[in-house]
């Protein structure tokens, strides 16, 4: 357990304290320490393969290995990312030692170290992240499709062609040869890499323990040399000063190529990185990582790197996810993997050059497959950019990284801008009259859509055309303005109402904004005046009100004028609402309806007088009975809600105190409400004992009910139930929480209305009380309980 917030350890004090187990505590030094063994078990066979997929030198993959351990280790800004030699960089370095030798890229690889620092000293790795995750992926797998079918050539004991169509062709001359020792090598290590971990346990011993990289390729070798196949093996260099071999400067006539490919470096190594930090970010609890300085790290990695004769460094997921799962707390670990890899190749050296070639060759394969990742493709397909990893993913195969990045970008663009640009045009036919529709951004791209629906439009009739756009340029105001006088020149008429933003009609008198805009006014419309900057400090009432018909007139009239020009004469309520004049319950907010949608009554405690009770208020009657012979309503609402005033004023017996001239249409007002506490026996005491929340809540639970009683005791509003015409409904909003219950004919409780996750009413979850006095709500996931009032 972690201290508490006064510092105090919260477990007794006879347990080590947390210090002993955090990232500088004994035990988190050992998990470090245990998961840097696993991390340099795993690394020295994956840095060996890039080297060889790369063309490089092969210490050039230890020298990278031990220097992003323990410099990205000791800078960087990731808790437990591991850096070193990465597969998402071998195209480019295998095309730049083929064009520059490797001199050369060892420069360009410090050099593009050193833009990764300015990039990081600018703050602006997050820039980095705007790349389409679709693009990376999609070069990724087009960089393991590379790597595997190069390799694959080393495998089967021949050697790889210069792109991969080439290795596609080739591929089946290469089948047809016959070498023995070389495929015998290559299929024990990528059975053994596959099946690894899927053995299952041997008592206490689990074999996923133990990295698969390192018993494949440790397994191959051993069956090499006791067999005395005859394979290529690793050479390593004899001594240190055989070792170095350090970056160069480029011809004068090269100097342009170079300047690209320390950008491609630089571009590549740092997106990479960053996203396999957020990655790994998921799997531990420990500081997030801090983009910038993890950054800086792989800059100074890269540019020690470079310096020294070794491999571009980039953060590895999958080195980064063995460190994870070893237990790693801190940075210590990715440092002490580095020394590591270091003290093995000074030390064991013959051990290393014991490795057939064919083993790295096969780990690649397997690595390149892997790289090909389906549920990445899965995942994109739904948010509809499989297409961008696909073409990615197919343009680094066929035509090389850049290639394939620049049209999976293109792509990644064109579907950006179609989105941002998306039109939708509906119309239809109203009462003699053709209403059209249009949403979106009106762009040159969207006029022929436009052009084609406007088209359809009969002559010489009358047309409301609502502009719900954010945007329209030049084109599409031509458009629409040629056609609007063509068409009222053959006799019709347009009406143009324009609901988020004047474009069209700015547009005809004066220079229209040259961007898209947001909609005018406060966008929280429905909260307090004070919560929207409306400030209360010398305004009188009147003041209050005019400030918010400012705020609605600049911000909802042109929208509600448009809405109000097409409801028809006499629009027809969906409801009589009857509720509380509470100032907290607004009945359009909390039922999302719109002018013409209820025909509300609002009184103190939505109370409704008995049917023909002398001295009653003939007002609620009125609308009662306007509402359901007039209006023909097809429904009646009746909305309670918590922290009611009239409803405490109720459990006080305020309307039982001696009369007091100032509170005397109060009390024989509420006198109404008497039923409520009649039925739950409140007279008797029946809530004394609860607190007072939950007393008001049963009472205006309770009140609703016997409201919807008493309507019933109208003739008109009970024939018309009877004859299934009408129905009425209980409605109780909760102030806590804002959420609307509704009460269940069935079980005669107030059940809570879905959410917008979830299916519409009619098919909502059902609830009901469980054993224990709570409501128990069923749905697909389980079963949850919320208290009752």
């Amino acid at each position: 357990m972690r201290d508490n917030a006064q510092g105090t350890p919260s477990r007794p004090p006879a347990e080590p304290s947390d210090s002993a187990r955090g990232p500088t505590g004994r035990k988190g030094i050992a998990a470090d320490v245990g998961a840097s063994l696993v991390v340099f078990l795993v690394a020295v066979p994956l840095s060996l393969g890039i080297a060889v997929a790369s063309g490089a030198p092969l210490i050039a993959g230890i020298i990278a290995a031990v220097v992003g351990g323990t410099v990205a280790g000791a800078v960087g800004g990731s808790m437990v990312q591991v850096s070193g030699p990465a597969a998402g960089l071998t195209i480019i370095v295998a095309d730049l030692v083929m064009t520059y030798g490797w001199r050369v890229t060892c420069l360009v690889t410090l050099l593009a170290g050193l833009v990764q620092l300015a990039l990081g000293a600018c703050r602006i790795a997050r820039a980095a992240l705007a790349v389409s995750p679709a693009v990376v992926h999609g070069m990724l797998a087009g960089v393991g499709v590379t790597i595997a079918l190069a390799q694959l050539h080393v495998v089967l004991g021949g050697a790889p062609q210069s792109s991969a169509p080439a290795n596609i062709a080739e591929l089946p001359a290469q089948i047809a040869d016959n070498h023995t020792a070389a495929v015998g090598v290559g299929v024990i290590t990528i059975v053994l890499m596959f099946g690894w971990n899927r053995l299952p346990s041997l008592g206490r011993f689990n074999p996923a323990l133990v990295p698969a990289a390192l018993v494949a390729v440790g397994t191959a070798t051993s069956i090499a040399t006791l067999s005395r196949w005859e394979v290529e093996t690793v050479a390593l260099p004899g001594s240190v000063a055989g070792a170095w071999n350090g970056p160069a400067l480029p011809s004068s006539d090269q100097w342009q190529g170079v300047a690209v490919a320390v950008a491609a470096v630089a571009m590549v190594a740092s997106v990479e990185s960053l996203l396999a930090a957020i990655a790994v970010d998921r799997m531990h609890s420990g500081r997030r990582v801090q983009l910038n300085r993890e950054l800086c790290g792989q800059g100074a990695a890269n540019t020690v790197s470079g310096a020294l004769g070794g491999l571009p460094v980039a953060g590895v997921i999958v080195r980064s996810t063995a460190n994870v799962r070893a237990g790693a707390r801190s940075p210590l670990s990715t440092i002490l993997h580095g020394l590591w890899i270091l003290l093995f190749v000074a030390l064991f050296a013959h051990v290393v050059e014991l490795i057939p070639m064919p083993a790295l060759a096969a780990l690649l394969v397997f690595i390149g497959t892997r790289m090909v990742s389906l549920a990445h493709l899965k995942d994109l397909r739904r948010h509809h950019e499989a297409g961008v990893y696909l073409t990615t993913l197919f343009g680094v195969v066929l035509l090389g990284l850049l290639e394939g990045v620049f049209l999976g970008f293109a792509l990644a663009m064109i579907m950006a801008l179609r989105r941002l640009t998306k039109l939708t045009v509906t119309s239809e036919e109203r009462a003699g009259s053709t209403h059209i529709a249009v949403h979106g951004s009106l762009t040159f791209l969207a006029v022929p859509r436009l052009a084609h629906a406007l088209r359809t439009v009969p002559e010489g009739c009358h047309v409301d055309l609502d502009l719900h756009v954010d945007f329209m340029d030049h084109a599409a105001f031509e458009a629409i303005h040629a056609w609007r006088v063509d068409h009222e020149r053959t006799g019709g008429r347009v009406d143009i109402d324009e609901v988020h933003e004047n474009w069209y009609t700015r547009s005809s008198a004066q220079s229209a904004p040259a961007a898209k805009t947001a909609p005018r006014g406060a966008a929280r419309w429905w909260a307090p005046w004070e919560m929207r900057g409306v400030s209360r400090t010398g305004l009188n009432p009147l003041g209050l009100l005019s400030a918010g018909a400012r705020e609605y007139h600049a911000g909802t009239a042109d929208r509600m004028r448009a809405v109000l020009n097409r409801l028809p004469h006499g629009r027809k309520p969906t409801a009589l609402f009857v509720s509380c004049a509470d100032s907290r319950v607004v009945p359009n907010v909390i039922t999302a309806s719109g002018p013409g949608d209820l025909f509300t009554v609002r009184n103190l405690g939505n109370l409704i007088p008995p049917h023909g009770a002398p001295n009653a208020d003939s007002s609620v009657g009125a609308a009662l009975e306007h509402a359901v012979t007039v209006l023909r309503v097809p429904s009646i609402v009746v909305c309670g809600h918590s922290h009611c005033g009239a409803m405490q004023a109720l459990l006080n017996r305020t309307h039982h105190d001696a009369e007091e001239s100032d509170t005397a249409h109060m009390r024989q007002w509420l006198a109404y409400g008497q039923g409520g506490l009649s039925r739950l026996g409140a007279d008797e005491g029946a809530l004394a004992g609860l607190p007072t929340a939950q007393a008001l809540c049963r009472l205006a639970q309770e009140n609703v009910r016997e409201q919807l009683d008493r309507l019933m005791e109208y003739p008109v509003v009970r024939e018309r139930v009877e004859s299934g015409e009408l129905t009425l409904t209980g409605m109780y909003y909760d102030l806590e929480t804002a959420r609307v219950h509704l009460l269940d004919a069935g079980t005669g409780t107030f059940v809570p209305v879905a959410g917008a996750q979830d299916l519409p009413l009619q098919h909502a979850r059902t609830e009901g009380q469980g054993p224990d006095g709570q409501l128990v709500e069923a749905s697909s996931s389980g079963v949850s309980s919320r208290p009752s009032c």
